[in-house]
């Protein structure tokens, strides 16, 4: 056992049966240890960094998903703990090195501790999306899936200069549109596929988006933008008003049922 019975449950979620046209999910809400696991040989300032979360990533989400009405699933767990992120065979799923910081409590961990951190913490969290975009496929309902993440603006020595990217799945529209709609505003500086492309060792976007044909977008936000609450609010502003506009567009351009 990872989690003991008075520690948070690695999942939340709020408007589960909502029938908005989006669906929001903050796979690195949270920067929890489990007491089990120590503090993994991380220091308190290494546990507040992005390579231990993603810094103001939840509220953003928080806030969208209220102007909405809209579904929310976060998990509360550090990334360091599992990243519910990564695909099961990831090498970082359990990562010994994030960026430049080794994390020793992840090095030579035995093998009933990985599938304890897996079935305890990650297979909950995909359970709980999976079984949200299950229910509303049967219900008809339309999807949109944002998944919502924040990035550090120097990594590895290399500066970031965007204030939002936008990754696209196999579906691209979503991304593509959002770019477009945030773009028009020349003072801002909107990428597609940074600061990374989606690929094989990704879960979100692949797994609960593209595998079910669910139109999808991983939305990542420099973290020094939402690092407070006026900035937290002011980007969930510009960042609905962009969803509701594409929202309203592909409404308008959708064949009549």
């Amino acid at each position: 056992m990872l989690i003991e019975p008075h520690e948070p449950h690695p999942v939340a979620a709020r408007r589960l049966d909502s029938s908005a046209s989006v669906v929001f999910v903050c796979e690195h809400a949270g920067n929890l240890l489990p007491r089990r696991c120590g503090d993994l040989g991380v220091s308190p300032q290494d546990m507040v960094r992005h390579i231990a979360w993603d810094v103001g990533a939840f509220r953003v989400a928080e806030l969208l998903a209220e102007r909405f009405g809209a579904p929310l699933i976060w998990q509360r767990y550090s990334r360091l703990v599992i990243d519910c992120n990564r695909n099961l065979g990831a090498p970082s799923l359990i990562p010994e090195l994030s960026e430049a910081t080794p994390i020793p409590g992840n090095v030579g961990l035995a093998q009933t501790e990985r599938l304890d951190r897996i079935s305890e913490v990650w297979q909950p969290f995909q359970d709980e999306v999976a079984a949200l975009l299950r229910r509303r496929t049967e219900r008809g309902l339309s999807t949109l899936l944002v998944a919502m993440h924040s990035f550090t603006p120097v990594y590895l020595g290399r500066a970031r200069p965007w204030h939002v990217g936008f990754l696209p799945g196999a579906i691209d529209w979503p991304s593509r549109a959002l770019h477009d709609v945030l773009a028009a505003d020349r003072a801002l500086t909107i990428a597609l596929d940074e600061p990374y492309r989606i690929d094989e060792h990704d879960q979100t976007i692949p797994a609960h988006g593209d595998a079910r044909r669910i139109p999808s977008t991983l939305v990542e936000i420099r973290h020094d933008l939402i690092a407070d609450e006026d900035g937290c609010l002011a980007w969930s502003q510009r960042l609905g008003d962009a969803i509701e506009t594409v929202l309203e567009t592909a409404l308008a351009v959708a064949p009549a049922s």
